[in-house]
């Protein structure tokens, strides 16, 4: 860090332990400690960080990727990607940790059994994962361009969702950025809009999906209570929740018979939700 006003942000997810996905992020301002909001964020969820057991990584983009060396170096936690983003985005990981996937092969990592499955991105092998333990399926459908088969089919088999919901598209439309990043984002390989995400929602998801994080919400052309009110009118029993960018989210307990409940001391399954817009 050169520049003390300078702020890296870096967002991964991250399994801990048998029952956990724990969504964080690395930030480093004003020179602290550079995973001084990982292990702040541990604190408010009573989560230790001795028992992280993976870093996954969906693709190279930096803030996906900010953190991850010294973090994975400092708690010896296993890092997994894929040989193409290795890479390209030149991690200096220690190789002991370094573990690869490629699409469609599941692999386990304790309890948890993680599908790895190829999306539209512009990103060099863009990936996004289910995650299943005991029954229940969670999904990252985050980053993704345009919605695949590959997402409509893996979207349809999940209890719960990290779905992007990145832009309103009046407001990218007629917002500030210049036209180049407007088409970067709605061209296909970027981001899904509100609507966009609202279909794949209604047309593909599980009779037993209980609860969507609508998640990635720009901060410059998008806004939490319009990506919610596009979505409650067909939300039915489904419990939607917009996804904060710098706080903790209440724990939530994701049940495989389509229950729905919210609980500061459930041991099924801890989300804590930490996006970042585009």
């Amino acid at each position: 860090m050169t520049d003390s006003k300078r702020c890296d942000i870096g967002s991964w997810f991250i399994l801990i332990s048998r029952f956990v996905l724990y969504q964080t992020f690395f930030i480093n301002r004003f020179n602290t400690e550079p995973n001084a909001l990982i292990i702040w964020g541990r604190c408010q969820r009573n989560l230790d960080i001795k028992k992280v057991k993976a870093i996954l990584i969906s693709h190279e983009h930096t803030d996906h990727i900010k953190g991850i060396e010294k973090l994975s170096a400092r708690y010896r936690i296993p890092v997994y990607l894929t040989p193409k983003t290795l890479q390209y985005c030149k991690l200096q990981l220690p190789p002991d940790l370094v573990q690869s996937f490629s699409h469609g092969v599941n692999y386990g990592i304790g309890s948890f059994t993680i599908t790895p499955f190829k999306k539209l991105h512009d990103a060099i092998d863009p990936h996004s994962f289910l995650v299943s333990c005991y029954d229940v399926t969670v999904g990252v459908f985050t980053d993704i361009g345009k919605c695949c088969e590959e997402v409509k089919t893996h979207f349809s088999k999940c209890h719960a969702v990290f779905l992007e919901s990145n832009y309103d598209v009046n407001m990218l439309h007629n917002g500030t950025y210049p036209y180049y990043l407007k088409k970067r984002i709605s061209g296909g390989f970027g981001h899904l809009s509100n609507d966009e995400a609202l279909d794949l929602f209604t047309r593909h998801r599980s009779p037993y999906l209980s609860h969507v994080f609508l998640s990635h919400l720009s901060r410059e052309n998008n806004c939490p209570d319009t990506a919610l009110q596009t979505f409650l009118p067909h939300s039915k029993k489904i419990r939607v929740v917009v996804a904060s960018r710098e706080m903790p989210s209440d724990v939530f307990h994701i049940l495989p018979n389509n229950g729905i409940s919210s609980t500061n001391n459930s041991m099924v399954a801890y989300k804590q939700l930490s996006m970042f817009g585009c």
